[in-house]
């Protein structure tokens, strides 16, 4: 009889804790990319993709939504139910793109919820092939000597492309016109059909057209020159009033909705310093000039947070808004 109601007793336990809860993950994830095919963000989801689904065990998909420099696409992840299906790769502008429109659909402080750092790369300021610009200085020059008469595309307002031409404007004092793109791809597309004379992009998205010779590098924003493009010279080595120290990196990270479950954060944390500590990622992402390099949670918080104290700032000097 003993054994009879302790049966039953754990038989009613059992019951009462309701189904086993399956381990994360189970089904497809997603990471949204919010701008169009081509440009860093996008190369960058695609690479973790293709390693995350192998340490992860289950398919991981990349979602391109571009509009709004990104929001669009990150308001989708903002809006997700917090379970680790549905996450984003983003840039230090999902900083800067909300203090630019100023409407921005959620508060990227409490929105998200960081899970690591993901990759570093410089900038480049590139040219048509056929630009009667040949360096560095011409092409300050040529914003100093006729202001607002040299188009330059990025990839979007408040995207980092968009933050290096103003600071390198404010610093310099050349001047420009702002072509402004959603995404880095649709950009080059233009720049090397000769439709706009110059672009600003990150090096790793630009690196493939710069060696097949479909755009001219003049300068890199990074502290040393790149192994991969020795001969391109960096911005302080221009030798130009208000740019002797002038360096800049485009960062990017991985991020959920804010409140995820603490041993989803986990796992997925795990998992990005798996693929980001493998020689075959580190590898693709140093072919595409940028460093890879796992963070704590903690750790991309802080980044984010001395972006915000530094470009915000500048933001709201400039009066950069919307157009």
């Amino acid at each position: 009889m003993r054994i009879k109601m302790a049966l039953l007793g754990l038989a009613a336990a059992l019951a009462a804790a309701g189904p086993a809860s399956a381990a994360f993950p189970e089904k497809p994830i997603r990471i949204m990319a919010p701008y169009a095919p081509g440009g860093n963000i996008d190369v960058t989801a695609r690479i973790i993709a293709d390693k995350l689904k192998d340490v992860l065990g289950v398919t991981v998909l990349v979602e391109n939504k571009a509009g709004a420099s990104g929001m669009i696409g990150s308001d989708v992840v903002a809006r997700s139910a917090p379970d680790g299906y549905n996450l984003l790769v983003s840039a230090n502008s999902l900083v800067s793109v909300p203090a630019i429109y100023g409407n921005a659909p959620y508060d990227w402080h409490t929105a998200f919820q960081p899970i690591s750092h993901i990759q570093s790369v410089p900038a480049v300021v590139l040219v048509n092939p056929n630009s009667p610009l040949k360096t560095f200085a011409d092409f300050i020059k040529a914003g100093r000597d006729t202001p607002g008469k040299l188009a330059i595309a990025d990839s979007g307002v408040g995207t980092t492309n968009h933050i290096v031409i103003e600071l390198m404007s404010a610093a310099s004092g050349a001047q420009y016109t702002l072509v402004h793109y959603k995404g880095s791809g649709a950009a080059v597309i233009d720049v090397v059909a000769g439709q706009v004379p110059a672009q600003v992009d990150q090096l790793n998205s630009a690196i493939g057209h710069i060696k097949a010779g479909k755009l001219r590098a003049l300068a890199v924003t990074s502290e040393k020159r790149v192994p991969e493009l020795p001969d391109v010279p960096t911005v302080r080595e221009s030798g130009i009033e208000g740019l002797s120290d002038f360096t800049y990196a485009t960062y990017t990270g991985l991020f959920g909705p804010a409140n995820m479950p603490r041993d989803v954060l986990t796992t997925l944390h795990d998992a990005m310093v798996k693929v980001l500590t493998d020689p075959e990622t580190i590898k693709r992402f140093a072919d595409l000039t940028a460093v890879a390099k796992p963070s704590t949670p903690e750790e991309l918080a802080a980044m984010l947070a001395e972006e915000d104290r530094r470009v915000v700032p500048l933001i709201r000097k400039l009066g950069i808004k919307l157009e």
